[in-house]
C-alpha cells in the first residue's frame, strides 16, 4: 500500500497491512487489432500479476484484511463465495501462508473448469470447505464461526464476500494512487475511463474514491457481474462513504469526498442475468483477448468487462479516448496449485462439479 501511504503516512499505524502484493502491477498497451476500432489507446492494468502465489484483484484487499486479522490475534478466518470463488481460494492460500486456517462457506453456481481448478487448489491449501444452499448461509456461518472459536480459543476474523468491506476497498484507493504515479512517470496519459468488473464492488468503489483523492477525473465503467444487492448504486454510495470515513478517521488529513455521480456508471447490459453464467459476448471477448491481445481472461468477470469495452469501441464511443482495462483475473498456473489433490476428498456436495458437464460456453 505504498502509493497511498506516501501521500498519507499517518495511515501506516492506523491500518495494519501485510505486503502480499507485488506492486506496482504493469501497464501494457493493448494491440489496436484487439479492440477493433476507435480508441486513442487502450492499456491493460495487469492485476492478474499481483502475486506469484495467486494473482488477481483480491490480493490488494487481503493485504489489509489479513493484516487486521493478524493484528487482533485471529488464528483463522471465515469467508464466503460461490463454489469456484476466486476470493475464497485467494483467502485460503494467503491465510495458510500466515499460519491461519480458512473456512469457506460456498454456495452453488454454474459449473466451469475454473470451479474444478479452484476447489482442488483450495483443498490442497488446507481450507475447510463448507458447501450449503444460499438460503442456509446465515445458519452455516453461525455454526462455523463458533466451531472455529472453540478450536482456536479466539473468534475467527470474518471476511465478507469478495473482501469488499470499507477496509478491503482501501486496497483499491491505493491502486488509484499507484495508477497516478504511473501516469506521472509517463507510462500513459491520464485515462478518460477505466473498465473494471463489478462483483461485490470493493474494487470499483475503491478506485472511484482513490481517483477522486488523487485528483484524477477518470471515469469508472463498472461492469455488473453479480446480482443485487452485491452490485448496485445504493451499495456503491454506501461503500464509498464508509471507506472514505474509515480513511478520514484514521488520518484527518484525508478529505471527505462526494460520490462522483458523473464519473461512475454501472453497466448492466453484459451480465447475462445470472452469476457465473457465461454469455456469447463474454466467451467471444475471452477469445479475442487471447488471440489478438495475448491476454488470459475468464467468462464470469473479466470476459464480461472486456465485452463492454469491445462493444463501446465498435460503437465509436471510445474514439479519441484513452482507456484502461483493469484485469482482475488471476493468470498464475492453477494446475500447479491443485496438483496432487483428489476431488473425491472434497465434501460430497461438491462432487457434482466433477461429475456434471461444464456449461456449454466453457467447453472449448
Amino acid at each position: 500500500m505504498n502509493s497511498l501511504l506516501a501521500e498519507y503516512p499517518a495511515l501506516r499505524d492506523a491500518l495494519p497491512c501485510i505486503d502480499l502484493a507485488e506492486l506496482p502491477t504493469p501497464l501494457v498497451p493493448l494491440p489496436s487489432r484487439c479492440d477493433g476500432a476507435g480508441a486513442a489507446s487502450v492499456h491493460v492494468k495487469c492485476d492478474d500479476l499481483t502475486s506469484a502465489v495467486y494473482g488477481g484483484n483480491k490480493v490488494r484487499k487481503l493485504s489489509l484484511l489479513l493484516g487486521a486479522a493478524r493484528a487482533r490475534g485471529a488464528r483463522s478466518v471465515l469467508t464466503f463465495g460461490g463454489a469456484g470463488s476466486n476470493h475464497a481460494l485467494a483467502t485460503a492460500l494467503f491465510a495458510a501462508r500466515l499460519g491461519m486456517r480458512c473456512r469457506s462457506i460456498l454456495g452453488p453456481q454454474h459449473n466451469a473448469h475454473s470451479v474444478r481448478r479452484n476447489l482442488l487448489a483450495a483443498l490442497r491449501a488446507g481450507a475447510i470447505l463448507c458447501p450449503c444452499a444460499w438460503h442456509d448461509t446465515a445458519g452455516e456461518t453461525r455454526r462455523r464461526f463458533f466451531e472455529a472459536a472453540d478450536e482456536d480459543g479466539v473468534c475467527p476474523s470474518v471476511i465478507p464476500p469478495g473482501g469488499s468491506s470499507p477496509l478491503g476497498a482501501v486496497g483499491f484507493v491505493d491502486a488509484a494512487f499507484e495508477l497516478r504515479a504511473q501516469v506521472r512517470a509517463g507510462a500513459l496519459q491520464e485515462p478518460h475511463s477505466i473498465y473494471v468488473a463489478s462483483g461485490t464492488m470493493g474494487t470499483c468503489v475503491g478506485l472511484a474514491l482513490g481517483l477522486a483523492a488523487a485528483g484524477m477525473s477518470t471515469r469508472v465503467e463498472a461492469v455488473r457481474v453479480t446480482t443485487a444487492p452485491y452490485t448496485g448504486m445504493a451499495r456503491a454510495r454506501a461503500l464509498f462513504r464508509a471507506c472514505n470515513s474509515l480513511l478520514s478517521n484514521a488520518d484527518p488529513e484525508f478529505p471527505q469526498y462526494p460520490f462522483p455521480e458523473d464519473r461512475f456508471r454501472i453497466r448492466e447490459d453484459f451480465f447475462g442475468g445470472q452469476y457465473a453464467l457465461y454469455t456469447d459476448a463474454s466467451a467471444d471477448a475471452v477469445r479475442r483477448a487471447r488471440q489478438d491481445g495475448g491476454i488470459h481472461l475468464e467468462g464470469t468477470y473479466t470476459g464480461k468487462t472486456f465485452a463492454a469495452l469491445l462493444h463501446d469501441a465498435a460503437a465509436g464511443a471510445l474514439r479519441g479516448k484513452r482507456v484502461v482495462f483493469w484485469n482482475t483475473h488471476n493468470s498464475r498456473d492453477m494446475a500447479a496449485l491443485g496438483a496432487g489433490a483428489d476431488w473425491h476428498d472434497l465434501p460430497q456436495a461438491l462432487h457434482r462439479y466433477f461429475e456434471e458437464p461444464v456449461q456449454p460456453l466453457d467447453r472449448e
